[in-house]
């Protein structure tokens, strides 16, 4: 039987790490440079996403700024982030978990990035907003 967002956000918890993480914008071609500083960092949470038109790090911020000079061209977003993680597996074939969650923290008019692991999902929100987003997943939580 597959799983339901219900289910899920009976039974999961929302962790925190308690860093802080920065957005980083790269030229689409320093993919190599931006891999090797996530090997460097080698350890959770760390994201790579490349497109056609750019790379995107998400790293903590001390990350940031151990490897900002080997990284030329990179735009940093100045707000920092806060990481939330639903800290359940969550199987493949699960419908409209991202639409929950995200609704209930644009209710809040927290800004949200999401971020999809094999088996659990992660939320990155303004740390200056965390309490309110965190406050908003318990509510939901609550409701379902």
């Amino acid at each position: 039987m597959s799983q339901t967002v219900q289910q899920v956000l009976r039974q999961a918890s929302f962790y925190s790490d308690d860093q802080l993480y920065r957005l980083i914008r790269l030229p689409a071609a320093a993919i190599t440079a931006a891999a090797g500083v996530i090997a460097e960092i080698g350890e959770p949470f760390a994201a790579l996403i490349v497109d056609k038109d750019e790379v995107t790090l998400l790293v903590p911020e001390e990350a940031w700024a151990d490897f900002s000079a080997r990284l030329p061209g990179a735009e940093s977003n100045p707000l920092d982030y806060r990481l939330i993680t639903l800290d359940l597996p969550l199987e493949p074939d699960l419908v409209g978990l991202l639409a929950v969650v995200s609704a209930a923290i644009a209710a809040a008019a927290v800004p949200i990035l999401a971020y999809g692991a094999y088996s659990r999902d992660h939320f990155f929100v303004p740390a200056a907003r965390f309490t309110d987003a965190m406050s908003a997943l318990e509510q939901l939580r609550h409701r379902e």
